[in-house]
């Protein structure tokens, strides 16, 4: 039960502002419970997406307070509001890049994304991510 909730926490953690893998820990448990592949996997998405869901609500209702807190000039937030303002919210199937992909989702946010289209592209490429470095490890 620890490993899931590990992955779960480690998950929901890398998908916030604050920088943090996610990767590691998966890999980690897969070899721990290899049998687990499916489960872990999404339990992996779930921590992450509602962690990318956290900024969404930080940006959506608190933009003003969290762009003062986050230092808005940084170059990851400035990098995601460049990506979002050009491409929309086509931009949050890149919210799994390392980087940008956090403050993509802070960004879609402040940009009133709406949330069932944030929640079904984000879960997407999150999941998508997951499911390719667990076949990856289950090939090794």
């Amino acid at each position: 039960m620890e490993v899931y909730l590990s992955l779960f926490a480690s998950s929901l953690l890398a998908a916030t502002l604050i920088p943090a893998q996610s990767e590691a820990v998966l890999v980690g448990s897969i070899v721990l419970i290899p049998d687990a592949v499916v489960l872990l996997v999404a339990v992996a998405s779930v921590g992450n997406v509602l962690g990318a869901l956290i900024n969404w609500i930080l940006g959506r209702f608190f933009s003003a307070r969290c762009a003062r807190m986050y230092n808005e000039e940084s170059g990851s937030v400035r990098r995601a509001a460049h990506w979002y303002q050009r491409w929309g919210w086509i931009s949050l199937f890149a919210s799994w890049v390392p980087f940008i992909g956090d403050p993509l989702t802070f960004c879609a946010g402040i940009m009133r994304e709406p949330l069932w289209r944030f929640l079904l592209v984000v879960t997407f490429a999150k999941t998508a991510r997951y499911v390719v470095l667990a076949a990856t490890m289950v090939q090794i």
